[in-house]
């Protein structure tokens, strides 16, 4: 055997570059590796044939390397599956490198803590490569707040940026000055229509809403659908979940064309202004069985009402697994929630972004839309 390369012609780069093909010395490298042998920048310039110097520049894409030669070395390195020593490349170049997760405020208990403990998750992962994620948060109430936040981020300059995007216009102004920075950045929870962004890690928003609407509505005509919706910022300029209501909307007339479909803008903040939309809602409306449903992860606000009101004649469907929801779910003032795990998703952005920083590899989907579990009170208390 001449896994030591002494005693064959393998031993002998001469002989390699002159006699051997291409596919057999990485062949040959690649047993090698599996004999318990990491694979070295060596290897890989040995199989190419070519110097070492040569693959160096290929690998941090810099220098002039002809394009033969480039596609040689890039056929090699995958065909020894090779992964350059990148912890020693950062140590060597001292570069930092630093992450920003754009995402809104939040009180205990609420949706956006799942997202930073998501966040947190990620950093364990960026950290073996020296690299600081810091969360900038903003009010999602208030435009102002979310420029200044990516004021902020912008100063700080970002080696890439996680972003929740909330404020539609503001947000497409930002990731163009991120493109043209040449800044990756990742959507969460919810994208906008540019093609600038690395990728996305979220629901399927329209399809989402579309499901939604078949819960709801379970098979059966429905003469009224209530929408509860936030209040938001003044101006109307905030309304992150447009495309799943949208998709809402789309299957109440395709299916129901003669269905009304309501909508009642309620305050998060004042919980008497909120039931006071709510009780004109009722007063308005005489029929005793209501369809309601709600397409953020606020419809603890309605199942509050109801249990105050002591009124049980409601289908009510919402979103996401907030514990305020899911006690809802279990005393049957909420009939089903649409769940999604949004660390998994904040820690995927991250994840995705340290590899293309640092790996140079792009996530394998742009858009990576996660699974919509569908939790009623029999099963939510199994949902991991």
């Amino acid at each position: 055997m001449c896994g030591n390369g002494k005693n064959c012609i393998f031993g002998n780069p001469k002989i390699i570059d002159t006699f051997v093909p291409l596919y057999i010395r990485a062949a040959v490298a690649r047993f090698i590796m599996h004999e318990g042998n990491k694979v070295t920048i060596n290897d890989v310039a040995k199989a190419a044939g070519v110097s070492k110097g040569t693959v160096d520049r290929v690998l941090h894409d810099r220098g002039e390397v002809s394009a033969k030669s480039k596609e040689k070395i890039l056929k090699v390195i995958a065909e020894l599956g090779y992964r350059p020593n990148f912890y020693a490349s950062i140590l060597a170049s001292k570069k930092n490198y630093l992450i920003s997760c754009i995402i809104p405020e939040f009180n205990d208990g609420e949706f956006w803590e799942l997202t930073e403990k998501g966040i947190d998750q990620g950093k364990e992962y960026s950290g073996r490569f020296g690299i600081s994620i810091e969360p900038v948060m903003y009010d999602q109430y208030d435009l102002e707040s979310f420029q200044r936040a990516c004021a902020k981020v912008l100063a700080s300059e970002p080696s890439g940026v996680v972003i929740a995007p909330m404020f539609r216009n503001e947000t497409l102004k930002f990731v163009k000055e991120l493109s043209d920075r040449n800044v990756p950045y990742v959507y969460i929870d919810s994208k906008l229509e540019d093609d600038g962004y690395l990728a996305y890690y979220g629901m399927p928003m329209y399809q989402s809403g579309y499901l939604c609407a078949d819960i709801l509505t379970d098979g059966h005509p429905v003469r009224k659908v209530h929408i509860i919706r936030i209040a938001r910022d003044k101006r109307g300029l905030s309304d992150p979940t447009v495309t799943r209501r949208t998709g809402l909307i789309d299957y109440i007339s395709e299916h129901y064309p003669d269905c009304v479909i309501e909508n009642t803008f309620i305050d998060p903040k004042d919980k008497a202004a909120r039931y006071g939309k709510l009780d004109e809602l009722f007063r308005n409306d005489p029929d005793p069985w209501k369809y309601i449903v709600m397409c953020n992860s606020r419809v603890h606000f309605v199942a509050d009402y109801l249990r105050d009101r002591n009124i049980r004649t409601c289908r009510v469907i919402g979103f996401d697994v907030l514990e305020k929801n899911l006690s809802a779910l279990r005393d049957g003032y909420v009939q089903a929630l649409i769940a999604q795990h949004s660390d998994r998703q904040a820690a995927a952005a991250i994840t995705a972004l340290t590899d293309y920083l640092i790996l140079h590899e792009g996530p394998a989907k742009k858009d990576n839309y996660t699974q919509m579990d569908i939790l009623n009170r029999y099963n939510c208390d199994y949902y991991i």
